[in-house]
C-alpha cells in the first residue's frame, strides 16, 4: 500500500492565501467600476449628462464576486467563506457590495434593486425584525390554558387520543 505525500483529500483548494483570493477580488472591483474615455490630456470626457465611458461601469453584485473569483454560484462563494483562512476577506468583499446596495437606497432608480439585494444577500436586512421565540414560556402558557376550566372542556378530554 503506498501513501500519498499530499496532505489534502480531493479537488484541490481554488485559492492557497488570502493573498491570491485578495487579488482577484480587487480586480473584480475595478472591472466594476468601468472604463473612462479619456480626452488627449488623459482628463476623462465629460458632457451636459455626465462621464463619458468606453465600458459602462456596472453594479456589484455577490454572484459577480462569485463568478469573478471562478465559482460556478453565489452558494459556492458562501461556503468557501466558511474557511477560516478566506472568511474575513470574502465577509470583506460583500461588506463593500453590501455599502453599494445601502448606498442606492437612497437613489430613486435603484431602490427596489437595492433592498431585494439586502434582504436576500446581507443578514440583518428584513421588513420585519425576527422575533425571538422563547418556546419555555410557550409552554408554560400552553399549559395555563388547558388546565383553566373551560365550558365543556376536562383535560382528561385530551388524554388517549393516540389510538385513533
Amino acid at each position: 500500500m503506498t501513501v500519498s505525500k499530499n496532505k489534502y483529500v480531493g479537488r484541490p483548494p481554488k485559492f492557497r492565501t488570502k493573498e491570491e483570493i485578495q487579488e482577484k477580488i480587487d480586480a473584480y472591483f475595478k472591472e466594476c467600476e468601468g472604463e473612462l474615455l479619456l480626452d488627449d490630456n488623459g482628463s476623462p470626457t465629460c458632457t451636459k449628462t455626465g462621464l463619458v465611458y468606453t465600458k459602462q461601469p456596472k453594479p456589484p453584485t455577490v454572484t459577480g464576486l462569485a463568478l469573478a473569483l471562478g465559482f460556478a454560484s453565489r452558494q459556492s462563494l458562501m461556503e468557501y467563506q466558511c474557511k477560516k483562512e478566506f472568511a474575513d476577506t470574502i465577509i470583506r468583499a460583500k461588506s463593500r457590495i453590501e455599502e453599494y446596495a445601502e448606498a442606492r437606497l437612497f437613489d430613486r432608480d435603484g431602490v427596489n434593486g437595492a433592498k431585494f439585494s439586502l434582504i436576500n444577500n446581507f443578514r440583518g436586512w428584513g421588513e420585519k425584525p425576527e422575533q425571538e421565540q422563547d418556546t419555555g414560556s410557550n409552554m408554560v402558557a400552553l399549559a395555563e390554558i388547558l388546565m383553566r376550566p373551560g365550558k365543556n372542556r376536562n383535560i382528561h378530554d385530551f388524554e388517549g387520543d393516540d389510538e385513533a
